[in-house]
């Protein structure tokens, strides 16, 4: 296999900037524009339209964000009808031994085609929902809270378990993934009984998921794995459930408290250490603001969620209305993951519906969704741009921008024949502007037909042929794949 090298954007994902931590928090007093409304659009969910940015860029950056945050908190969303599992649950309770055997190997193997079409439902949400925020938090629970299991009704379940909670109770939500069927089977909880403790998600609990490396010890992963005891699963309702009998009775000394502590009181012990609070603060900032956050703006964020109980929505609101968000510092300083990338090249085109070779185009830039590669997830940052993975995302433009693409985007059609004005427009929709003089230039040049023989006479035949080759080098550019 070919080595891949790391694409270096020459220091453009290292913003400088000191941090002032007295206001940095503070709501933001400037007036929304369109580059701030497309940041505050690609950071709470993924991208706009040209349209959808100029509704946002006339809002004050207050009532935009409260438009963000509130949405219901059970989701409107009518599930893909591939796993519906009824009639063979119900055959499966007729039959035994061989038989019984024969059809379980059958809901397996049959499963994969419906993960690929649950995967594609969910691109298709991310696009065309009315509530982005949720989808972009349903996005990030599911890197964070990691698990897989090929199933598509278990994972479609959790999926929907972390759109429910998106926005809500952090604490609340990581008593439910606790014992979420994925999870639970991705991490052996359902092999942890008393006689034998299994310590994998007692120790990931903290590790990844509540508090970091170095904020336990490996008495409160053992302590733990025993509070953990006495989940099992019952493969054919695909539910967890509590066996008492299989449940370790005994005292446990876990951080510090000593009791007959069972899962749910582990959680709350978590939740209760000051470290949890700043776990899931760098957490939050890192995903939606920039990497490696100061300390002190994590203290400030971990205090919003001590002070709201760990309830979502008024800490994310505080973020996304703060100095720090639109600070220099945070702006294009995240890179854009495979799903972002595709699901904002299709706002950005102003295209309405996501078909199945995005899924594969996402696997080829490095993610396949409901299919993190381990319990730490999908790293993230820098790690999304190799060299393989660049050429992955711009074959996927070139795809995107045909014919039949340009015929379908409204704001593509009224693209000016005129070079300068034409290069003018193509950049404010796909980068805001953010390109380098040379790279404004570039773009002039291809829409004058520059190094194209057969397009040196402009004429609206091969309009539309200049206007894809400029879209595509425009979503080649640096710039556009950062969120």
């Amino acid at each position: 296999m070919a080595a891949q090298t790391r694409v270096d954007f020459g220091g453009i994902l290292r913003p400088s900037g000191r941090l002032d931590s007295a206001t940095a928090l503070q709501p933001y007093r400037g007036a929304l524009d369109e580059r701030s409304a497309a940041h505050l659009l690609r950071r709470a969910g993924f991208g706009g339209t040209p349209a959808e940015i100029a509704r946002y860029a006339a809002m004050s950056p207050g009532d935009a964000v409260e438009s963000l945050v509130r949405f219901p908190s059970t989701p409107d969303v009518s599930p893909p009808a591939v796993f519906d599992r009824g009639p063979y649950l119900h055959e499966l309770q007729g039959l035994d031994g061989i038989a019984k055997k024969r059809l379980q190997n059958k809901l397996v193997s049959s499963d994969t085609a419906a993960m690929q079409s649950v995967r594609l439902w969910w691109l298709n949400r991310m696009l065309t929902t009315p509530t982005p925020l949720q989808e972009k938090m349903t996005l990030y629970w599911h890197g964070h809270f990691t698990s897989y299991i090929n199933f598509s009704a278990i994972m479609y379940g959790q999926n929907q378990l972390f759109r429910q909670d998106a926005l809500g109770n952090v604490r609340d939500l990581t008593h439910a993934i606790s014992k979420d069927p994925a999870m639970v089977l991705y991490l052996n909880g359902n092999t942890n009984v008393a006689a034998h403790p299994n310590e994998n998600y007692a120790r990931e609990l903290m590790e990844l998921f509540t508090l970091g490396v170095g904020h336990y010890t490996e008495d409160d992963v053992r302590e733990s794995a025993r509070a953990w005891t006495g989940l099992r699963f019952d493969r054919f309702a695909q539910t967890v459930w509590f066996s008492d009998a299989q449940h370790d009775q005994g005292t446990k000394t876990f951080l510090g408290r000593s009791g007959d502590f069972n899962g749910d009181d582990v959680v709350n012990i978590i939740f209760a250490q000051p470290q949890c609070a700043r776990f899931f603060a760098a957490s939050l900032l890192s995903y939606f603001v920039y990497n490696d956050p100061e300390p002190e703006l994590i203290d400030g964020v971990a205090a919003l969620l001590r002070k709201y109980d760990f309830e979502l929505a008024p800490v994310m609101s505080a973020i996304f209305r703060s100095n720090v968000f639109y600070s220099d510092r945070a702006y294009r300083a995240l890179v854009k993951s495979p799903t972002e990338f595709i699901v904002g090249t299709y706002k950005a085109l102003g295209l309405t519906q996501i078909d199945d070779s995005a899924i594969t185009a996402s696997k080829q830039m490095g993610q396949v969704l409901l299919q993190p590669p381990n319990v730490a997830g999908w790293p993230g940052g820098q790690n999304w741009l190799t060299s393989a993975t660049m050429l992955a995302r711009q074959n996927f433009v070139v795809r995107m921008v045909n014919s039949q693409t340009l015929a379908s985007s409204s704001w593509l059609q009224q693209i000016p024949m005129q070079p300068a004005d034409a290069a003018r427009q193509i950049l404010s929709a796909v980068v805001q502007q953010d390109a380098a003089p040379a790279s404004r230039f570039e773009l002039e040049g291809v829409m004058a037909g520059s190094g194209v023989s057969s397009l040196k006479m402009l004429s609206p035949e091969n309009l539309q042929q200049r206007i894809g080759q400029a879209v595509s080098l425009a979503m080649a550019m640096p710039a556009y794949q950062l969120n």
